[in-house]
């Protein structure tokens, strides 16, 4: 029998800031009993630009929150997006002693150690350290090499990194609200957790996530991270296209992109016209034709700069699970059918997988961030349940964020 948790997820995005407070029973499974949601101000391209408004914003969450669960929180699992943040796969590898030929628990910290010793730009620090591979004497796909006889031990690991500063101001801004920050995820890492399972990871999966300030994507292939990163590009840059192509307001811009715009490939060709019921605009009507010209532009332009920064075509044949979009930005019309015609790979808009509790509250693209925190965080605790005390020392003396 598992012990029971408490887990909080804390997403501040461009567009909103959304808590999620979930708990571990007793039988191991995971029941959200409180969200939280509430407009976001102070945030730029997913990245924190005035602690001040952006903290009022996250106290609404939080309280909506806790009022749901019917109980305080004091602790949370924050996420963190935004441009500055970088990857890249390092390997390192030990010689074992000659005096041996059986790897200990030892060789593996040392290992990891080589594998993450790796240069960054100055002002960065690490965030993630994802193992990805182990390999003993040559062979790959070695999921535990302790108690393994072998010469020459190596470990692959994806790294994540990012600006000091910005992540330490999207900390700050939660410290300010009387929150304790017990772990920063990665959006994408985190939305991964929760729209894939093992299996499709195993496949290979490109998860996408276009929020409205940013676009973070994560890469899986043969269960393990290969690639991840941010664009500064989301559902506000569509909004914006809209509202200077058509010269409609903002507000009736971002209604319109919602409820009527339609980005499949074949939509550029469809007829008719809507109205705009707004005195400040002149025009009256809008062409479908253009609305989905303009709308379908963007977003095609978006998924093709994912593509690009990927270098998609070395990896394509290993994606067999396909092209998992989410995010807020996700439910336009149409984008799965244009995301596959830009990969060439069948691709769908997904949901967090379905958890215990009211489901209506979060089973919707635009929470799987959100949701993702709490699954990453109930993972961490199970790890740390099953790991021994020599262990859980070792991972302590790895984290990577200071000050948390």
């Amino acid at each position: 029998m598992s012990r029971p948790y408490i887990h909080v997820g804390l997403e501040i995005g461009t567009t909103k800031v959304a808590a999620v407070i979930a708990e571990t029973r007793s039988d191991g499974l995971l029941r959200i009993i409180g969200m939280g949601e509430a407009p976001s101000r102070g945030v730029r391209k997913g990245e924190v630009v005035d602690i001040g408004k952006i903290t009022l914003c996250l106290n609404d969450a939080v309280s909506e929150a806790e009022e749901k669960a019917d109980r305080e929180i004091t602790e949370v699992v924050a996420a963190v997006t935004g441009a500055h943040l970088e990857s890249l796969n390092n390997r390192g590898g030990i010689n074992i002693p000659e005096d041996r030929e059986e790897i200990e628990e030892e060789d593996v910290m040392e290992v990891e150690q080589s594998a993450r010793d790796v240069n960054i730009p100055a002002g960065n620090v690490f965030l993630h350290a994802i193992n990805r591979h182990y390999y003993v004497d040559g062979q790959e796909g070695v999921a535990s090499p302790v108690g393994m006889i072998g010469r020459q031990l190596e470990a692959e690991y994806h790294i994540v990194h990012g600006t000091r500063t910005r992540i330490q101001n999207n900390l700050r801004c939660i410290r300010e609200a009387n929150l304790k920050v017990n772990n920063v995820v990665m959006s994408s890492v985190a939305s991964a957790h929760a729209v894939l399972d093992q299996a499709e990871k195993e496949l290979g999966a490109l998860v996408i996530d276009i929020g409205g300030g940013t676009t973070d994507y994560i890469l899986f292939r043969e269960g393990t991270v290969r690639d991840s990163g941010v664009l500064a590009v989301g559902g506000d840059h569509i909004t914006n296209d809209i509202s200077i192509g058509l010269r409609v307001p903002t507000k009736w811009a971002e209604k319109i992109k919602i409820e009527e715009a339609d980005v499949a490939p074949g939509a550029v060709s469809a007829r008719g016209s809507l109205e705009v019921e707004d005195p400040t605009f002149a025009g009256g009507r809008i062409e479908r034709r253009i609305l989905n010209t303009v709308t379908e532009a963007r977003v095609r332009e978006l998924l093709s700069l994912v593509k690009r920064r990927l270098q998609f075509e070395r990896h394509s044949q290993f994606v067999g699970s396909g092209i998992f979009l989410t995010g807020g930005t996700a439910e336009l019309r149409g984008i799965a059918a244009l995301a596959s015609d830009v990969f060439g790979l069948p691709a769908k808009v997904v949901n967090p997988r379905p958890l215990l509790g009211p489901s209506a509250l979060f089973e919707s693209p635009r929470f799987s961030t959100a949701v993702g925190l709490v699954l990453y965080a109930q993972a961490v605790q199970e790890a740390l349940d099953d790991i021994s005390v020599f262990d859980r020392l070792r991972r302590r003396l790895g984290r990577f964020i200071p000050g948390l």
